[in-house]
């Protein structure tokens, strides 16, 4: 009896027992609805820094491979000016068919060291600028549904 005694109703559709609210129908408190979307935004969040995570160490590998054939290439580059300069002696010392050897070896480096250029160039670019793009996107469509809802909330 002392239960029955501590519930009222209210005119709003809530019962209170012993302070706590609760709704008769199906429609959750203002309380509730605050703490869903507090958990639901702080996982959000967390959803959103982990995938900026991850976009951010893949662009980081590409800036590493890029960076490393461009040393690659600038190694081949070197080596290239190196064969350069010995078909340049081997031209002055002999005019023989050696100096044409030294050159080829020299425009074959000088190729590759350009092919190897150009790849770490386009892999350089590939992970620049290094914003999370993905990652804005989704934050973006993830702002859009939540006033699209706040919205359809507000006039119901």
């Amino acid at each position: 009896m002392a239960d029955v005694a501590n519930i009222r109703t209210s005119h709003n559709g809530r019962t209170s027992h012993n302070g706590k609210t609760a709704h008769l129908g199906s429609e959750p408190s203002t309380a509730e609805l605050v703490q869903r979307a507090a958990e639901q935004v702080s996982r959000l969040v967390r959803d959103e820094l982990t995938l900026a995570r991850a976009e951010l160490t893949e662009k980081g590998k590409r800036a590493g491979i890029g960076a490393g054939l461009l040393a690659g290439g600038g190694a081949f580059a070197f080596f290239g000016l190196g064969a350069l300069v010995t078909t340049a002696i081997l031209l002055l010392a002999l005019v023989l068919p050696a100096w044409a050897a030294a050159l080829i070896v020299a425009v074959a480096m000088f190729l590759i060291a350009g092919v190897l250029a150009l790849i770490g160039r386009r892999q350089v670019s590939r992970a620049v600028p290094p914003v999370p793009q993905a990652t804005v996107r989704s934050l973006r469509a993830d702002v859009d549904v939540v006033s699209a809802a706040v919205k359809d909330r507000g006039r119901a």
